[in-house]
Order: C-alpha cells, then structure tokens, then sequence
C-alpha cells in the first residue's frame, strides 16, 4: 500500500490494521480506553514541537494526532455509532455554527466580541443538548461546570473550573485577594506540618496549587504554559551546574550543597 496525500488512504491503511486475520495483533486488540493515553501523548508531543520552533517536527506529530482521531474514529464505526466522515461533518457543522461573523449576518468585528458571540453559542448547544436527553431521577441536575474533561492534566482542569464558576459569579475582583489566599493555605501546611500530619499537609498543598492556578488566570496566564516555562529554566540551569561541576571533574554527587546553590546563582545570573 502506498503512501498519500489523501485522508482516504489513511482511512484505508486503519481499516486493513483492525481487519481480524490479516491486521495487526495489536492495533486489533486495541480499545477506546486503551488508546486515550496515546491520544493525550500525541496532544503534548504537538505542544512541544511548537514551543521548540520545530516545524518539520510539528508536521510529523500532527500526523500522529490525525492519527489518533483515525484510530477513535475506526473503532467507533466498527461498532456502528459513527465513522471519520460524521466526526468531519460534527466538526463542520460545529464551526459554522460558532462562526455566524463568517457564514452568517452576525456581527463580530473583535476579538474580544467573537469570544463572547463563540461562549453564547457554546450555552445554547448545551442547554439544547440537555433538553433532548431524558434525565433519569438519579442523574445529577445541570451545573455551570459542567464540559470539564475529568481527564485534563490537574492545573488545566483547575483553570478550567475556576473559568466557568466564573462566570456566574464565583470569583475574587483582585489578584491581591487571591495572593491573600495563597498565603493562608501556605499557612494552613505549616499548622498541619507543626502537627506532623503529613497526609493533611499534602491535601492543603493540593488548595496552595488551586489557588495559584487561579492567581495565574487573574493575571491572564495559562498555568500549563507557565509551569512548563519554569521546567525549562530550571532544566537549563540544573544542567548549567552540571556542566560547571563536570569541567571541575566531578558530578552533582561530589559537590555540596552549597557549591550547587553557588553554582545555580551564577546560572541565574548569566541570564539577566
């Protein structure tokens, strides 16, 4: 089978990889929850080709992602629920839908007004979804955060959340009032480490992130974004002591703490 510009080829080659005898072992013993950590992976691995600059990267891994949605998509019409021609047709229709500026007579000539025109349309799809689905007496009423993914890394659910209880309400008018906050979980893990109760002082450093996740929002930063940023500068400056202990002769195991924290300052200081 030969390689091609063409979707349906691709569609062709996940179709001959999930035919029972002649596909392949693996991609055949494959299910939606088994191929979800790939798909998330396949996500960050996008990310990264991105924050690199790598553009010949970013094409490959965005075959990779395509890929995952293939594979979903193949596995869903071998059920009979839907194949990768309704996942185009739901996405399609979604962003025509969202976009009445473009196909449309609406009006939306900002940014900003297009968010707003993009979060409207977002309410009503949802409250028709809800409408046409019948409720059992056990199921859990409507809740403004609902759409939150349980699967989203911590701090983007975090983010996530916050957002939406946001949006009715529920949120500090300063950054300073949640600054205030973070300082009183900071507090609430010393008591709980005074009392040598580790367990609680791990569910309160849990709060501390929380809180720091919504300091970040009220300052427009994306948490993911900025965590990965601080990775990154540490991982350049660990591997900054590394190098200097390494043209001294020895590693991080040789050398104090002292000269490591003498070291990383120098690394710091290299960058202003």
């Amino acid at each position: 089978m030969k390689p091609s510009r063409d979707i349906v080829r691709l569609l062709e080659i996940m179709a001959a990889l999930r035919t029972p005898g002649s596909g392949c072992p693996w991609d055949l013993e494959q299910d939606f929850g088994t191929i979800a950590p790939y798909t998330i992976e396949e996500a960050y691995e996008v990310a990264d080709a991105i924050a690199r600059g790598d553009l010949a990267d970013l094409r490959d891994e965005l075959g990779d992602l395509l890929l995952q949605v293939v594979f979903h998509a193949r596995m869903a019409e071998e059920q009979g629920a839907f194949d990768f021609g309704g996942v185009v047709d739901a996405i399609t229709t979604k962003m025509i839908r969202r976009h009445p500026h473009v196909f449309a007579d609406a009006e939306g000539n900002t940014a900003a007004a297009v968010k707003g025109m993009w979060e409207e349309i977002k309410a009503q799809e949802k409250a028709e979804k809800q409408s046409g689905e019948t409720a059992s007496p056990a199921s859990a009423p409507p809740s403004a955060l609902d759409g939150v993914p349980v699967a989203l890394p911590a701090l983007t659910r975090a983010l996530k959340l916050q957002q939406k209880a946001g949006r009715v309400g529920f949120d500090w008018n300063d950054p300073r009032a949640v600054l205030a906050k973070i300082r009183e979980e900071a507090d609430e893990i010393e008591a709980e480490l005074d009392a040598a109760d580790k367990s609680s002082a791990a569910a309160e450093v849990g709060d501390l992130l929380f809180a720091v996740v919504n300091l970040a929002r009220h300052l427009s930063a994306d948490p993911e974004a900025i965590l990965r940023a601080t990775n990154d500068k540490f991982a350049r400056r660990f591997q900054s002591i590394e190098r200097a202990l390494l043209a001294q002769g020895k590693g991080p195991k040789d050398a104090t703490l002292a000269e490591m924290d003498a070291l990383w300052d120098a690394a710091k200081a290299e960058e202003k």
